[in-house]
């Protein structure tokens, strides 16, 4: 099969064909192709839900979740859960163990969960609810055995937290600083401790749900911002992040900087109430927020991050990097992320108004 168009690579856009069976057998130069870009498929490695599903939900909430994001250019992602009673966490990890093991015909590829909940600050939770616990040995050994956890979120303040990222860095999990009142130093602690056990570090949603950044306070996002190894995710939809905040992280970051979705059930159904975790949520003019005016999630899909993107100054190859190649260098997945021979043939088409026209997951058409 081959798919001819404007070719986004690392460091430019080529008009050429894309030659592919599972995996990417060739790119090759052409003079004349069709007025539509061919992107790597994007990957999300923190989303709640979309289209009426959200993952705490089930098997079957996953599955939908992850087709309505699939055509929105999703080949990829990791279904997130939200701090919830422990019976519930649980439960949503052996969903997703379920799903990683079955997967989704036609669907995105599910490589494991980001336990974004429990082990966080119960005074910076944003719009999780009020049900965080400490991350007791006991915690953190079963939820590893679910064996579905790719991404966890701690908040490197709490007592046992040394001990769990040991745990999670041994098991192959990335750790994420988050949800968090940590000041720099001890952010910066923890980042040096996860590197130096051969982990990788990260940041949860950066510049939200963590201390801002002050001239004498720099806080966590200081920490992460000045790491040469840890990545960051962002929620680029223009309300976590004012564009000007994207531009200094981007310039500071280059290829450590993540966009995700953060996206929640209502992400895709218009402006009305909806639901997080048990809480009552309103989305208003593409916002969700509680009752209490607090972000509740995004109703952002990665494609209009993307276009957001671009808007705020990027290019279209250090755009799709942002939806695809950083975070698959992030999440350890080496064989997707670029279009190149050798890789899996996770293929986004886009059309000149940078709309979703094909998805493509392992060389299979799925939208």
């Amino acid at each position: 099969m081959n798919i001819d168009g404007h070719i986004v690579l690392p460091d430019r856009v080529m008009p050429g064909r894309v030659v592919f069976d599972t995996a990417i057998t060739d790119v090759r130069p052409l003079s004349l192709v069709p007025d539509r870009y061919i992107l790597p498929g994007f990957i999300d490695g923190h989303v709640h839900g979309g289209g009426g599903a959200d993952m705490m939900d089930g098997v079957d909430a996953i599955r939908h979740m992850g087709m309505f994001h699939l055509a929105h250019g999703v080949t990829t992602l990791l279904p997130t859960t939200i701090t919830a009673p422990w019976v519930d966490v649980m439960a949503a990890l052996h969903a997703v163990a379920d799903v990683m093991h079955i997967g989704i015909y036609g669907g995105p590829s599910i490589p494991g969960a980001h336990l974004e909940g429990p082990f966080i600050n119960p005074h910076k939770r944003g719009a999780q609810p009020p049900f965080t616990v400490l991350p007791t040995p006991a915690r953190v050994s079963a939820v590893i055995e679910t064996g579905a956890i790719k991404v966890v979120t701690l908040a490197p303040e709490l007592e046992l937290v040394d001990a769990a990222i040991q745990k999670f860095v041994n098991a192959g999990i990335r750790v994420n600083i988050g949800h968090t009142l940590a000041g720099y130093e001890q952010a910066e602690r923890a980042i040096c401790r996860i590197c130096g056990m051969g982990g990788t570090a990260g940041g949860t949603h950066l510049f939200n749900a963590m201390p801002p950044v002050m001239a004498r306070a720099p806080g966590a996002a200081a920490a992460l911002l000045c790491s040469d190894t840890a990545y960051a995710e962002m929620v680029f939809d223009t309300h976590h992040v004012h564009p000007a905040l994207f531009r200094l992280a981007h310039r500071v970051m280059g290829n450590r900087l993540v966009f995700v979705t953060d996206a929640m059930r209502a992400t895709g159904a218009g402006d009305g109430p909806s639901e997080l975790g048990g809480q009552n949520v309103m989305v208003a003019d593409g916002v969700a927020r509680l009752p209490d005016g607090t972000l509740a999630g995004s109703v952002l899909t990665l494609d209009q991050a993307l276009r957001n993107a671009m808007q705020a100054g990027a290019s279209l190859p250090q755009a799709a990097a942002l939806v695809s190649t950083h975070a698959a260098n992030w999440l350890g997945l080496h064989d997707r992320g670029v279009l190149m021979p050798g890789r899996r043939a996770d293929i986004v088409v886009m059309g000149a108004d940078l709309s979703v026209q094909e998805v493509w997951v392992n060389g299979r058409r799925c939208a």
